[in-house]
């Protein structure tokens, strides 16, 4: 059987190329989530990087699935093995945060950031990141983190957004990466720096939101919190889904 190769790249090609010390290929696989679990249960190095063609059941927040159509994006799940349980709450924030300015370079406009989990381009979501983790005696002990790029306007999703034509997906993969470990070494609360930086990608700020709760996008504060304008104030969230009043 012929070894699997990602734009004619080997694993251990990628694994060079993009120093990681572990590179995992799939030509088909339900999840990269899924995968990525199995081997941080056995043992993976932190930095292992899974990567799939497709996906036939791939996921985001809440369960809901993601298309992963043969060539049309990026379907990757990076293990990483964080020490810092209070940042990982912000992990969502920074992965999304980093890897927008990453993404940038191969964007046809500034990339947004729509809490929690989500980066748009010129109103269509160009990508998800997907966060779990797993504990072991109140420790962490690896988090998966997944994430979901158009690189092709999906056929699936007429209304999705997606890198310019000219973007080569190891391009893409050489940018993206450090971004997304960096952001995993990062320590605690959100920084002044990072706040001003997600306030001027987010792309809810002050546009009225029916969930999760009714009224005004103020912006987030230093624990990644959504600060909402109710009729009764101020409101923080921690959880839930930003469902903006446009439908977004």
């Amino acid at each position: 059987m012929a070894e699997t190769r990602y734009e004619g790249r080997t694993a251990a090609e990628l694994s060079a190329l993009l120093g990681l010390p572990r590179v995992e290929l799939y030509e088909s696989v339900p999840s990269t989530m899924d995968v990525a679990h199995a081997l941080g249960a056995a043992g993976a190095m932190a930095g292992t990087l899974v990567l799939a063609e497709q996906q036939t059941a791939g996921r985001g927040r809440a369960g809901r699935q993601w298309a992963s159509a043969v060539g049309s994006g990026i379907w990757l799940t990076l293990l990483e093995r964080p020490n810092d349980p209070s940042a990982i709450d912000l992990l969502t924030i920074r992965l999304g945060l980093r890897a927008a300015r990453a993404l940038d370079r191969f964007a046809p406009r500034p990339v947004q950031l729509k809490w929690p989990n989500d980066l748009y381009v010129q109103g269509g979501k160009l990508a998800g990141i997907l966060v779990e983790t797993r504990w072991r005696d109140r420790r962490i002990d690896w988090v998966a983190i997944g994430v979901g790029l158009n690189v092709r306007p999906p056929e699936a999703m007429p209304h999705a957004a997606a890198l310019r034509g000219d973007a080569a997906r190891l391009e893409v993969l050489a940018e993206l990466l450090p971004a997304l470990r960096a952001a995993a070494a990062a320590r605690g609360p959100l920084s002044d720096a990072e706040l001003a930086a997600y306030a001027e990608r987010d792309l809810a700020r002050g546009r009225r939101g029916r969930a999760p709760a009714a009224g005004t996008v103020v912006g987030i504060d230093s624990r990644g919190s959504l600060i909402v304008r109710t009729a009764a104030g101020e409101v923080a969230h921690r959880s839930g889904s930003l469902v903006l009043e446009e439908g977004v």
